[in-house]
């Protein structure tokens, strides 16, 4: 083998090796800016809007952050799943991710500037917060630093060995053979739906335009592959979608029409206008890479600025595509309402979904005690059943909840401040699971009244009453301190949940006096007794959980 062959295959494999580092150094950086930007995010999500412009602003914003359109598309058909969010909010938000992921493209074409080796040195610069910095946000810091440093250095690489094919006839001859329309067409299709990155299709065709390498020998050829890449991004939202509800099936198809129909849309203009690009954007721009950016960014935001006026055109085409079904299967109270599956790739997005499930978990429980309390006051044995029901429920979701806080916890480099929130919501489930066993005692207490016939003093269930009263307003209290971060309130459930205590002993006391004197049966000790006794325990469980973040 002579020293031309293999100088042939060493550069081969630089450059290959050069889209290696090109692809862990997106992931490293879209991984890091989701961790440093994790509470932002979720707090972005949490206002969802109806207004169009917000939505693409939401999109857009998201998906630069994270520079993974990809993550943003496959949240959107979580969020669509789980009913959080409608179709409609879907596709402004999906318009907005095709914008923000362009922003990939302009910092690909920032490689031919002076300050190229500035960017290359954050790798060490990354590396060397990772190692050294103790706080686990200036860690992430560090590794988006390392993450976008490695992609100036994987462009450098590649660029440095794709310049040396430049000036060789049978590449140019090759390249410039590549003039079909379609298929380059299905060809940035294809690799992009390989590569599962449209990011890093886009910044190899700068690359090699940066290089000296024109696909199609110039012309419009380059931008058919632009397209296609456009189209092949819609993979990983489909393949997301596969086993989701019919809404989340619809927000991966509305994410394929926007951007096929805007595809067809410039193909027809590029194949009846052949020097588009001469005389648009080359001769705009000087640098090859900073057209082709700059076509990718104009490409989406025209795309959308046509597109969002009929967005609910786009949901209706998606209805049509996708069908209702004919049997609509009914939730289960134990499946999850808020949470799914598609959230786990970003921790702090799945935590704050599955602590709404947690207080969902949480209404459950004082439903049952309000129900079991209602039956002991009423005698109606009829209710327990619905009781014993309404605790399986929650016993179901307070399994499915932990096992998923287990698996979010799992994750890799989930941060030191969100574990300590798993942590808080797994002890938030057991002071739940613990409220729904106390209110399944009453039950108990009201089958044996009922069979027994026991009677109580006359005034007592209006105490008992006022008692359940203080707890429904206690928990009122935790909603508002622990969703709503009325911290101000802490003081004012702690004193409310020392009323309850004190009552319970102040029941107690009155009870024996009762007894001493003959106005209260022996047979209603034990039954009077525990009752007041696992209300006031009820009271104890719902302060934990205002608590639990304290000590988490």
């Amino acid at each position: 083998m002579n020293q031309e062959v293999l100088k042939i295959i060493e550069s081969i494999v630089m450059i290959l090796a050069g889209c290696g580092a090109l692809m862990i150094g997106f992931k490293l950086l879209s991984d890091n800016m989701e961790k440093i930007a994790g509470s932002s995010l979720k707090k972005l999500f949490n206002k969802t809007s109806d207004n169009k412009l917000i939505g693409v602003g939401m999109g857009a914003v998201t998906t630069a952050v994270v520079q993974s359109s990809g993550v943003t598309t496959v949240m959107v058909v979580g969020f669509v799943n789980a009913g959080i969010m409608s179709l409609k909010q879907a596709t402004a938000i999906i318009m907005g991710a095709n914008i923000g992921t362009t922003i990939t493209a302009q910092i690909a074409s920032l490689k031919s500037l002076p300050i190229e080796p500035i960017f290359i040195s954050l790798v060490f610069i990354g590396v060397m917060m990772e190692m050294f910095c103790k706080k686990d946000k200036l860690k992430s810091v560090g590794n988006a630093l390392a993450g976008l440093g490695m992609v100036f250095f994987a462009l450098n690489v590649m660029s440095t060995q794709m310049s040396a094919y430049a000036t060789t006839p049978a590449v140019q001859n090759f390249l410039q053979d590549l003039n079909n329309p379609f298929l380059l067409l299905l060809f940035g299709i294809a690799l992009t739906a390989l590569v599962q990155s449209s990011s890093a299709v886009t910044s190899i065709v700068i690359v090699m335009a940066s290089a000296g390498l024109i696909i199609g020998g110039g012309g419009n050829a380059v931008l058919y592959l632009i397209l296609g890449s456009n189209i092949g991004s819609c993979v990983t939202a489909l393949m997301s979608s596969i086993g989701t509800s019919v809404n989340a099936r619809r927000a991966s198809i509305i994410h394929l029409l926007f951007n096929t129909i805007g595809t067809v849309i410039f193909m027809i203009i590029f194949l009846i206008w052949k020097d588009f690009f001469n005389v648009t954007f080359v001769k705009w721009f000087a640098k090859p890479e900073t057209q082709i950016a700059m076509f990718h960014t104009a490409f989406n935001v025209i795309c959308t600025l046509l597109f969002l006026p009929f967005s609910g055109l786009l949901v209706k085409v998606a209805t049509l595509l996708v069908p209702e079904k004919k049997v609509v299967e009914e939730k289960a109270p134990s499946d999850f309402v808020f949470m799914d599956k598609r959230f786990l790739s970003t921790p702090s997005i799945a935590i704050g979904q599955l602590k709404k499930e947690t207080f969902r978990m949480a209404d459950m429980a004082v439903e049952s005690l309000r129900m079991a309390f209602g039956a002991f006051i009423d005698r109606d044995t009829e209710v327990l059943e619905k009781v014993y029901k309404n605790n399986e429920n929650i016993a179901q979701l307070s399994e499915n909840i932990s096992h998923y806080l287990v698996r979010v916890s799992a994750t890799s480099g989930v941060a030191l401040s969100e574990e300590k929130k798993i942590n808080e919501l797994h002890n938030d489930i057991g002071d739940i699971a613990r409220v729904a066993e106390l209110s399944d005692n009453l039950t108990k207490y009201t089958r044996r009244a009922v069979r027994e016939n026991l009677t109580f003093s006359e005034g007592i269930n209006e105490k008992l009453t006022e008692m359940h009263e203080m707890l429904q307003k206690q928990y009122a209290y935790v909603k508002q301190i622990v969703l709503d971060k009325q911290y101000d309130l802490i003081q004012t459930a702690d004193d409310l949940e020392e009323d309850i205590d004190n009552m319970r002993r102040a029941l107690v006391a009155e009870h024996i006096v009762r007894l001493s004197q003959g106005k209260c049966k022996p047979e209603n000790n034990t039954v009077f007794i525990n009752l007041v006794s696992n209300l006031e325990r009820i009271g104890d469980h719902l302060n934990y959980i205002i608590h639990n973040g304290e000590n988490a």
